[in-house]
C-alpha cells in the first residue's frame, strides 16, 4: 500500500466511526461487491465480452455497400 492510500483509507476510517451499524454494513457491502467486480474484470473478460457483440444477417458487401450509399458529402467550400 503506499504512503497515498494509507493516508486515504485513514481519512475515510475517521469519516466512519460516526456512522451508526446499518450505515457501516452496507458501506462494507458495497466495497465487498466493488472488489468482487475488479477481480472479476482483472482478467479483461468485459472488455473481450465486446469483441464479436455485432451481428447481422447481412452479408460484409451487403454492410460495406449500405455504409458507403449513406455517406453525405458537402460541396461547399469552407473559407477560414
Amino acid at each position: 500500500m503506499t504512503v497515498a492510500n494509507k493516508n486515504i483509507v485513514d481519512a475515510y476510517s475517521g469519516l466512519f466511526e460516526g456512522l451508526d451499524v446499518v450505515t457501516k454494513s452496507k458501506i462494507v457491502k458495497n466495497l465487498s461487491d466493488s472488489i468482487k467486480r475488479s477481480e472479476s474484470n482483472r482478467d479483461g473478460e468485459e472488455f473481450f465480452k465486446a469483441f464479436g457483440a455485432f451481428e447481422s444477417e447481412k452479408s460484409t458487401e451487403e454492410i460495406i455497400s449500405d455504409i458507403k450509399s449513406s455517406r453525405k458529402f458537402r460541396k461547399k467550400d469552407l473559407n477560414f
